[in-house]
């Protein structure tokens, strides 16, 4: 049987799927995946997915025209089954018009597409809501649901060019081990905490550091710290990589954060406008979460909006530096320059 899933969300969001798609694969073999041209490269060196088909929802596949052609490539695949995490409309109706015969989806995403409905967890990490798609149908196994001495994490695979590249560029900039990996970006600007230039400050007598995100976060980068700042330099794999050799990431609740999960660096992650119990939080033994507790405002929206709907931000503007660097040195990462 062939089988495909499709995650057209963002960033982390098709981090988080990859334990979904080892499910799946271990059920059907090699999956076929369907998501964003920007974040094909997460998921094309998975050893679960067969294919990853681009889907440019937002350029050139934009509208009914870009549906059809991706429907009619589908179509032409004969899939056998289709899984849906990511719970839109345009996701459901494609799966239908491509006459997929087996299309799971969540209850509240667009049942009445589906063929097979699965109730969607309420609480518990998205990785485990994401597994509830295709468990129900498959023997229970530690490998795919976790246990609780090891909860499902997300793949990252990194090749072996994107090592290269990255010993490279750490090199060029003068980076040696051990460094902190800052990732001070984010699409949602109420995530943002505004103190990472004064964080830079404060670890560089102690330590390395290295900056990480998209093209969209090198202003801001360039902000906080000129030198090892790889945002828009390095590419997604190779910011994985560069999170993997470092010995703690500080990020905001963003890609990064489970790009760390996936390559098992400890994580210090901040939290603003939302809040872990959404479930996207760290899970590592020595990963840190920090923020403002108390605040009657605090969450309000579940991604996060663009600006603070009260004006003050202060879920970011009140967490001083001093917890963070705590946080940090909670995990241990600055042992060898103390």
């Amino acid at each position: 049987m062939t089988s495909l899933v499709i995650q057209t969300a963002f960033l982390g969001d098709v981090v988080l799927t990859t334990p979904l798609l080892d499910a799946v694969a271990a059920r059907h073999g090699p999956v076929d995946v369907v998501t964003t041209p920007a974040a094909a490269p997460l998921i094309e060196t998975h050893p679960a997915v067969r294919r990853v088909i681009p889907y440019d929802k937002k350029g050139r596949d934009r509208g009914l025209k870009g549906l059809l052609r991706l429907t009619r490539t589908l179509r032409a695949e004969r899939y056998d089954w289709a899984y849906l995490p990511h719970r839109s409309l345009r996701t459901a109706l494609l799966v239908r018009l491509a006459r997929i015969p087996r299309r799971v989806g969540f209850d509240d995403g667009w049942p009445l597409f589906y063929t097979d409905v699965r109730p969607r967890p309420k609480t518990g990490h998205e990785m485990d809501r994401l597994l509830a798609l295709a468990l129900p149908a498959l023997p229970a196994s530690p490998a795919l649901t976790g246990t609780a001495m090891a909860p499902p994490r997300p793949t990252l695979v990194i090749s072996t060019e994107d090592r290269a590249a990255t010993e490279t560029f750490l090199g060029a900039h003068g980076v040696e081990a051990p460094f902190v990996a800052l990732a001070p970006g984010s699409i949602w600007g109420t995530k943002r905490w505004p103190y990472y230039g004064e964080l830079a400050q404060r670890l560089a007598a102690r330590i390395g550091i290295v900056l990480v995100g998209g093209p969209e976060d090198a202003g801001l980068a360039e902000e906080v710290v000129r030198a090892g700042n790889g945002c828009g330099k390095l590419t997604l794999r190779q910011s994985a990589e560069a999170i993997r050799r470092a010995s703690v990431l500080v990020t905001n609740d963003s890609a990064p954060l489970h790009f760390a999960q996936a390559v098992g660096t400890p994580t210090v992650a901040i939290f603003g406008s939302t809040v872990p119990s959404f479930g996207f939080g760290p899970r590592g033994p020595r990963d840190r979460v920090v923020g403002v507790d108390g605040l009657a405002c605090r969450p309000c929206s579940a991604h996060g909006p663009p600006r603070c709907p009260l004006g003050h931000h202060r879920c970011m503007r009140s967490l001083p530096v001093e917890d963070v660097l705590h946080a940090i040195e909670e995990t241990g990462a600055l042992r060898r320059r103390d």
